[in-house]
């Protein structure tokens, strides 16, 4: 009974990850809870999760990866990649990796493309090229590079901390590096050699390339108000006219005075000319109600569009909707996003899904990116939020210079003391947490801001179904029915076969979940064929990393799909042949390196 309730929990969490009605975190909860209910799991191994090794080093990587970036040190990326970049994309895809990939075999790799990323973006506009061409090879650089050591990725550090409790110890820092670097230079030679000829640019290039992308000469319009208008004498909150109608007034020109946001509270008088988003037929009720004109064409300034929103007050720009975002979930208006920053959203983009009209009543999701105008300092004021991500590369608001050689000094004694193995990377990493703080490269509240918390209670909510799944006896029965099935294969093809199902696991639930899963089976079904255990863990990590054919499978994927204007058959078309290479080098290479 036991053996079927844990299943039965299994199935319908996996139901539920592919379903994603909620989200995978609080499916994890429910799935803890779940556990402890039926009694398969006592209530201190419901909540092991949240004081697993492997949670809290996950945890500590977020907050040190923090005080890297917090503190600008990587800011000369930039200037590596318009020395060294070029023009042609083998080159630059290339340039790409030698930097990404080092650095993403130490910070979470996720953490490295939400700095690259408005990095790559700004270096694009420069150079004159579609970001669609960049953006997609960066993310897969990136996932390569996490594999390269523990800390790259926390489903390398999920495996480790699983390996410990199976009784074959934690991962040695470097112990994979080897297979890491050969796995991730065959991948980036097909990035930069194939990838190329497989992308297309997906975002043209213009002059107006914001409004030519967003199609914003259809919603973006110029309104008067005469003096028989109702408007006059109201200012915009008592008027209603942005709650009643699906509008957002940008900028108002009134006796010949710019005014600029907020403009709640301005007085609308005759001859006041509104700079409004909005559709045709929202302004025709307005017209028919209120007794405005609306003008043929936008005249402010005799220039293009983008350069209509944007001067040295105002500007206009992207923001990328981050998986540890609060907005998520949300709408526009409940929100109240444009008294919270600041800013008008014009219009939504989801891959190739443009959103510009009931722009309030559009739930958020991760990787939506959100085309934005409003003063210069309140988009320069987006930087400071977790909540979105700034794509334009601006500087840094107040970054802590002064501290990046600590900061960098710290991140290092971590890695040197978990190497050498003088301390656990649990005591070494929370270490390097405290003296972050303490050195000043962290405040202690920009702490809670860095954990992707998400990530830390999916999880701590797993950990308990894999103690089920070992208590319970069904990992036993799993593995006994492979070993059945796979009893007649050599040990090269069982390898391969558990790298394919967690590749394909990872596509459509999570990496976590597929070694949390995945990982324990493999390791019974190794020692019933008296095979070497670490192999198969390793192939299974590995595996759950290389997540190349879809958006939803990997963080990394699902941040560049809408700022890259991708469709989803983008990924599938240079990441299937990426996943049948690396399916194909992977298993062997494991073998020469680690032994079958």
């Amino acid at each position: 009974m036991s053996i079927a309730l844990t299943l039965i929990v299994t199935v319908l969490a996996l139901v539920c990850f592919v379903g994603e009605w909620v989200s995978s975190d609080i499916v994890a909860m429910m799935v803890l809870v779940l556990l402890a209910v039926l009694g398969l799991v006592t209530p201190e191994e419901s909540i092991s999760g949240f004081s697993n090794p492997a949670t809290i080093t996950v945890m500590a990587m977020f907050i040190l990866s923090a005080g890297i970036t917090r503190t600008g040190s990587l800011q000369i990326i930039n200037q590596w990649l318009f020395q060294w970049g070029g023009r042609h994309p083998t080159r630059q895809i290339l340039t790409l990796g030698l930097i990404a990939g080092p650095i993403t075999g130490l910070i979470n790799n996720t953490a490295v493309l939400a700095v690259f990323l408005p990095i790559v973006e700004n270096w694009c506009a420069k150079q004159k090229i579609s970001v669609s061409l960049l953006l997609l090879p960066l993310s897969y650089i990136t996932i390569l590079g996490g594999m390269t050591t523990v800390l790259g990725t926390s489903t390398n550090v999920l495996a480790s901390g699983l390996s410990e409790k199976l009784g074959y110890g934690a991962f040695g820092l470097f112990q994979f590096t080897p297979l890491g670097i050969i796995t991730f230079i065959l991948g980036l030679c097909y990035l930069s050699i194939i990838a190329p000829h497989l992308l297309e640019q997906r975002q043209p290039l213009s002059n107006d390339i914001v409004s030519y992308e967003y199609n914003l000469k259809d919603y973006i319009s110029e309104i008067v108000i005469p003096p028989r208008s109702s408007l006059v004498g109201q200012t915009l909150n008592s008027s209603r006219l942005q709650r009643q109608f699906d509008v957002d007034v940008l900028e108002m020109i009134c006796g010949g005075v710019h005014f600029s946001q907020p403009l709640g509270d301005k007085q609308l008088q005759a001859g006041c000319i509104l700079l409004v988003r909005g559709g045709r037929e929202d302004l025709l009720q307005i017209k028919n109600q209120q007794g405005i004109e609306i003008l043929p064409e936008v005249k402010f300034r005799h220039h293009s569009l983008t350069a209509e929103l944007s001067s040295h007050q105002e500007g206009i720009a992207e923001v990328l909707i981050p998986p540890e975002s609060n907005l998520i979930g949300s709408t526009l208006k409940e929100l109240r996003f444009r008294q919270r920053y600041n800013v008008n959203v014009l219009a939504i983009r989801r891959g190739q899904e443009l959103t510009r009209s009931r722009l309030g009543k559009t739930p958020l999701c991760f990787g939506d990116v959100l085309l934005v105008s409003g003063p210069q300092q309140s988009l320069l004021g987006l930087q400071t939020s977790k909540n979105v991500l700034l794509i334009m590369q601006r500087e840094m608001e107040n970054p802590r210079h002064s501290k990046a050689g600590i900061a960098i000094a710290i991140a290092a004694g971590v890695v040197i003391l978990s190497a050498f193995q003088v301390l656990p990377i649990l005591v070494s990493s929370l270490m390097g947490v405290v003296l972050m703080v303490v050195t000043g490269c962290l405040k202690p509240r920009e702490i809670y801001d860095a954990v992707r918390w998400e990530i830390i209670f999916l999880l701590a909510g797993l950990i308990p179904l894999g103690i089920a799944m070992n208590n319970s006896g069904a990992t036993q029965l799993l593995a006994e029915y492979l070993v059945r099935i796979g009893g007649n294969f050599s040990g090269y093809w069982l390898l391969t076969f558990f790298f394919a199902i967690a590749s394909l696991m990872t596509e459509v639930l999570s990496n976590s979940a597929a070694v949390i899963l995945l990982l324990p089976i493999a390791v019974q079904v190794a020692e019933n064929l008296h095979l070497n255990p670490l192999a198969f863990m390793l192939s299974v990590s590995f595996a759950a990393s290389c997540s190349f054919m879809t958006p939803i499978g990997y963080q990394t994927n699902t941040m560049v799909y809408g700022a890259g204007g991708y469709k989803f058959l983008d990924f599938f078309r240079v990441g299937a042949p990426l996943s049948m290479l690396m399916a194909m080098v992977i298993p062997p290479l494991i073998i020469i390196f680690y032994g079958l």
